[in-house]
């Protein structure tokens, strides 16, 4: 078992501890016991690490990406080395079982690694001129310092995936991950810093999210801002942000909808479901949550899910029997309650699961709702928990306005074995991401891959992370005519 460390922040090369700062406790969601005491960033640390990131982005950006690229290369390599510490401090503050948590960081690499590489390929062009003698160029940029801001559900993919974005692109960095899982991205910001990356590029923080969020946002150094995180705390932070111009890359909320259509086969679509949906004890932005299956195999379908899902067994991610673990903190498993309750007062019905097991930790038994009406929360708002609805649809293009009905727009999925039927939902589901017969938004693997973009429509957010969207965000155009 690792040894859960003493939680610092890191500030123009420095890891600073509690030395009088205010603190708050990191909890095992699996246990209720504190593991640590996480350091507060004052308003002089803070003020200090945007110094700090402006200077650095005055080194960093100057460097050649031949040379910016060695040092994400070296980052991965130590990420692969550290793989299995990593995975183990993720299971004791998030939760998630140890096999996820190791999945999770066998994935950063390729990141960066793709990263480091795109970087070197942010190509401009020339543009043949109208007048004899004039050259005219395009060139990219690094924007300046970003502020990224992530979550607690993926706490070592979604920081790497944006300070890699970030780094490659030019551009220093000040990242507020979760302070939930304070260890996890106190380590990879450790493998930045041993890999070689320049004093003032990469800062750490921690604190209270709005206080951070408002300093960061309001300071003229930063230029960009990259947050994963709910759509109202999005709005929020855009219209803060809109104040000074700055580039934001927003990935808000999600609603996934199912779509299941009668020609499938049930029991590998219902079996792969479950274990889709319920990874991460359902904690995802992109988990399938709005299931619509053809009023054909709605019976079928429905009695080999819930099989699939009372298969799943909860428990500390420590264990390796354990299938999920717990919820993050108190308040998820109070929503779920809420969910479940208010899907019940409008008529839906519960096949299984939905009750919290007596003990420390906060688990939540995976539950099934059926035949929930739209009136119902969980219809509206993302439940972001392990809860699914399962609803029976007759009319395509009826189901399909309805998959469509919410301001959310970041992943939704079809099944079928149609050629032209997947054509029409691919083309007609207004999402940002769309899986045709398929839950990897990329290639196989725990947390997809690094080259497509990562993106929403709507309420969902703006902007795209990985791919070379994810670099040219932080990048500026500069037009240039020479004579």
């Amino acid at each position: 078992m690792t040894t859960y460390p003493e939680l610092q922040l890191h500030i123009d090369g420095e890891w600073l501890g509690k030395n009088g700062r205010d603190t708050m406790p990191v909890l095992n969601p699996a246990t209720e016991e504190v593991l640590a005491q996480l350091p507060i960033a004052s308003r002089d640390d803070l003020a200090q690490a945007v110094a700090a990131a402006a200077r650095g982005h005055a080194v960093w950006s100057v460097m050649s990406a031949y040379d910016r690229a060695k040092i994400l290369w070296r980052t991965a390599a130590l990420l692969r080395e550290r793989a299995d510490h990593i995975a183990e401090l993720m299971t004791l503050e998030q939760g998630k079982p140890l096999a996820e948590s190791k999945g999770e960081v066998a994935g950063l690499s390729d990141i960066l690694e793709w990263d480091a590489e795109e970087g070197r390929r942010t190509y401009g062009r020339i543009i043949p001129s109208r007048v004899a003698g004039q050259r005219q160029l395009v060139v990219k940029e690094p924007i300046g310092p970003v502020a990224v801001l992530t979550p607690w559900n993926y706490p070592a993919l979604i920081p790497v995936r944006k300070i890699s974005s970030v780094l490659a692109a030019g551009c220093s960095c000040i990242i507020k991950p979760a302070e939930e899982t304070a260890a996890c991205s106190m380590e990879i910001v450790r493998a930045f810093i041993d890999a070689g990356l320049p004093k003032g590029v990469l800062n750490l923080v921690y604190g209270v999210p709005a206080d951070i969020s408002d300093h960061l946002l309001k300071a003229p150094e930063v230029r960009g801002v990259a947050f994963t995180g709910s759509t109202a705390i999005g709005k929020q932070l855009s219209s803060l942000a809109a104040l000074s111009l700055k580039r934001m890359v927003m990935e808000l909320g999600g609603h996934a909808p199912v779509l299941v259509f009668d020609d499938v086969n049930v029991a590998e679509v219902a079996t792969m479901s479950a274990m889709r949906k319920y990874r991460n004890a359902g904690q995802g932005c992109i988990n399938p949550t709005r299931f619509y299956l053809h009023d054909s195999i709605f019976d079928e379908f429905s009695e080999r899910y819930v099989a699939a899902v009372k298969a799943i067994r909860v428990g500390n991610g420590m264990d390796s029997e354990s299938r999920m673990g717990p919820l993050a903190h108190e308040r998820r498993v109070q929503a779920m309650q809420s969910c479940v309750d208010d899907a019940l007062a409008h008529g839906g019905k519960l096949l299984c699961g939905g009750e919290r097991p007596a003990g420390k930790g906060y688990f939540w038994t995976p539950a099934v709702l059926a035949d929930v009406p739209n009136t119902a929360h969980v219809m509206n708002e993302e439940p972001f928990g392990p809860i699914t609805v399962l609803n029976r649809f007759g009319d395509a293009e009826a189901v399909m306005r309805e998959a469509n009905g919410l301001p959310y727009g970041l992943a939704a999925y079809a099944f079928t074995k149609d050629g032209a039927r997947a054509n029409w939902a691919a083309s007609t589901l207004q999402f940002g991401m769309v899986g045709i017969n398929s839950y990897t938004l990329g290639a196989p693997g725990a947390i997809g891959s690094p080259e497509p973009p990562f993106g929403g429509y709507k309420d969902s957010g703006y902007g795209s992370e990985g791919g070379i969207e994810g670099l040219l965000a932080f990048m500026d155009t500069k037009f240039i005519c020479q004579v």
